[in-house]
């Protein structure tokens, strides 16, 4: 019999990384985390945590020390030409957090490396892998000279994935890339601080502005390829703002850089027991800011199946779902990000100005509104034909559809309660406790007015809904009947 090191070897400790290692360790999964660099990285990079992030950081037990990081943004702001053409507010998006928090990459490393240490984990630096080997038994990988044994072992690590490679599976896609220029710099502007701008302009590409925390802002800029070579610099970047009609004024660079973004991924997630997550599986343009999350929350879905894995509970058909669930994900980013930019970059005017009249027109419907939302804050994600979820649509709601709350109802705090204290379990809400099913904990939220039930298609009083461990719907039964949860549990 093999004797594990541990359950889980994570390789990278960024926030993709940190957010698998600290899902693992709160469910009692041994993990162990490497990461090559010495120190923590001091580079701001990723600043942007969306509304969908923040209830898997609610489940994680660190929300409150995300947004106390950082600044709070509840709306989107395009502009073209010089001229505001759309306002989308946040707050309509269906979460107990209806907003967006910027802040640097490095607050979101620290607060997920303080929590991690609290687990009882400590991320070891320094320690690079080498090779790994795998079996059906588990995965001996090579980290500075030694052997460590464990289980599972994910790549965390980033767009140059050393387990990509060693994998000898290539990023697909366009590699005809995007380059931008990037500062994290202090800044006056004539700009709503409490909104995200997207700008617009006339063949020379994007811009984007985050506000972040006292006069600290984010300002991202496409560049042209002649220029990718050249040193960064805030003369340079105060040149695109002026040249893009941005009327930003900046000083106090606290970093600079330029990057070049490809839109691509690995074809599968998965090798046996290995697997890939964030910019190690997917790399876009960072228009919408949605990479480090859609990164942070493939890590929050494979950590509960890689737990019930390490106790013996886990299929293969539960261990591939991570796959069929997120790399549609990825793929549908990739073409959103991939339309968003071109969208920015047109030249022709009379395309830019039929461009800017439809957007103001569709922008200015509230349908519109919340749907630009939605998708932005990444509650468009959805698990619809995943193998692993009761097919059927019964209401507002669907198995594979993220638990929403319910407005007027103690819905979400009951959800996010009964996540951390019971983090493997299913959750069976329901209005009355109807049912018992092993392996589940029961969620029973007063409902006098049916608000969760008229939401959820539940038809009679102890019609029941099964979420996943992740938050997601996993199946419902209307009517009460057990054989919908029995089904929907047995493909685990």
């Amino acid at each position: 019999m093999t004797i594990f090191d541990t359950d889980v070897l994570v390789v990278g400790a960024g926030p993709v990384g940190l957010v698998l290692a600290v899902d693992l360790a709160r469910r009692g999964t041994r993990v162990r985390v490497i990461d090559r660099r010495t120190e923590p990285t001091d580079e701001s990079r990723a600043v942007v945590v969306h509304s969908r992030s923040l209830e898997m950081m609610d489940a994680l037990g660190v929300v409150d020390d995300i947004v106390a990081s950082g600044r709070t943004t509840v709306g989107v702001h395009f502009h073209a030409d010089g001229k505001l053409l759309a306002q989308i507010p946040l707050d309509t998006v269906d979460s107990a957090y209806p907003f967006t928090v910027t802040t640097a990459q490095t607050e979101t490393e620290a607060v997920l490396t303080r929590r991690l240490l609290d687990l009882g984990v400590e991320i070891q630096r320094g320690e690079e892998l080498t090779d790994f080997v795998q079996d059906d038994d588990g995965v001996r990988a090579t980290v500075g000279g030694d052997t460590v044994t464990c289980r599972y072992l994910v790549g965390c690590d980033g767009a140059s994935s050393t387990v990509r490679h060693h994998l000898g599976l290539k990023l697909q896609g366009s590699f005809v890339g995007e380059r931008f220029l990037m500062g994290d710099v202090d800044a006056t502007y004539p700009f709503d601080t409490s909104a995200m701008h997207i700008f617009a302009s006339a063949g020379s590409g994007p811009a984007m502005l985050f506000p972040m925390v006292g006069d600290r802002v984010r300002v991202i800029a496409a560049i042209d390829a002649s220029e990718s070579g050249r040193a960064p610099s805030l003369d340079w970047l105060q040149r695109l703002c002026t040249q893009r009609g941005l009327g930003v004024h900046l000083r106090s660079p606290r970093w600079l850089t330029t990057f070049e973004i490809h839109h691509a991924q690995v074809p599968r997630y998965r090798t046996g027991r290995v697997f890939l997550a964030g910019d190690a599986a997917h790399v876009h343009s960072p228009a919408g800011g949605q990479g480090m999350n859609t990164g942070m929350q493939d890590a929050f879905n494979l950590g509960w199946k890689l737990a019930a894995a390490t106790r013996g509970n886990a299929s293969e058909l539960l261990l591939d779902s991570y796959h069929d669930e997120r790399h549609p994900v990825a793929a549908h980013v990739i073409a959103e990000t991939t339309t968003l930019t071109t969208a920015a970059t047109v030249e022709s005017k009379v395309v830019r100005t039929v461009r800017n009249k439809v957007l103001r027109i569709v922008a200015g419907t509230k349908f519109a509104q919340h749907r630009i939302a939605d998708e932005m804050e990444e509650f468009t994600v959805a698990y619809h034909g995943s193998p692993i979820v009761r097919q059927g649509v019964h209401g507002h709601v669907a198995p594979g559809d993220a638990a929403p709350s319910v407005a007027g109802t103690e819905l979400w705090h009951s959800l996010a309660r009964a996540h951390r204290e019971h983090p493997n379990d299913h959750l069976l809400v329901a209005g009355t406790p109807s049912m018992s099913v092993p392996g589940t904990t029961p969620v029973v939220v007063d409902d006098p007015e049916r608000k969760i039930a008229q939401r959820y298609g539940l038809k009679t009083p102890d019609g029941v809904v099964l979420v996943r461990p992740d938050g997601y719907v996993g199946a419902i039964s209307p009517l009460g009947d057990r054989a919908p949860i029995d089904a929907a549990l047995a493909l685990l």
